[in-house]
């Protein structure tokens, strides 16, 4: 996946980041906080991901004229905008990470892989009828996975299940949009869309409104 920063609206941004070509940029504008944070990563690979996210995360502020606050996580692990304006989702897998910002709306993001072995743990977090229409294709269950970790990381909640508290309607290879929603919860019926994208062999999802 290339690197990318793209404007969604006068109020959203995402930015994605090939974590290698950004390893060596500075993090003068880290909070103090974050720098902290930064500091105590023991692992020079997670320290790496973590930075490169922030970049993201930056980049998409600069990308809709937004100062860069820092960010914080709180007790269910979901960052906030530490001046308490805007939502923040980030993430990041093997060489790549990504960001994405909204002055007025929750937002979740996710990248990931497809993989072979994705099928395999498809019991795990899906549900049957999702696997009905989803075929044993290893796209098709990365895309689920990737939509529903971007709607879980979206509401912010621990204690939501993939399988049995997010459902997503039928889609195809190649849909641009998934919908899908939280019911059995204190989230009930809150309904979800998401965007796909994928190159090679990354996929990317992110709720939109």
């Amino acid at each position: 996946m290339q690197t990318k920063i793209e404007k969604i609206s006068p109020l959203s941004a995402l930015a994605v980041n090939i974590i290698e070509e950004v390893s060596g940029n500075d993090i003068d504008f880290l909070s103090f906080r974050e720098k902290l944070s930064y500091a105590n990563i023991s692992r020079a690979d997670k320290q790496v991901e973590w930075k490169s996210a922030r970049i993201a995360i930056k980049s998409a502020l600069d990308c809709i004229s937004l100062p860069y606050p820092g960010f914080f996580k709180d007790e269910n692990g979901k960052s906030h905008p530490m001046d308490g304006y805007g939502f923040v989702s980030l993430s990041h897998t093997k060489g790549v990470a990504a960001a994405i910002f909204h002055k007025d709306m929750p937002v979740g993001i996710d990248l990931d892989y497809i993989r072979e072995k994705v099928v395999r743990l498809g019991p795990k977090f899906l549900d049957e009828q999702e696997m009905d229409f989803l075929n044993n294709d290893p796209a098709l269950h990365t895309i689920a996975w990737s939509a529903k970790e971007s709607i879980f990381k979206c509401q912010g909640k621990r204690g939501v299940s993939l399988k049995n508290n997010i459902l997503l309607e039928p889609f195809a290879e190649g849909d641009s949009l998934i919908k899908g929603r939280i019911y059995g919860t204190e989230f009930s019926d809150h309904h979800y869309q998401v965007k796909v994208e994928r190159e090679a062999d990354i996929i990317l999802t992110y709720t939109v409104w």
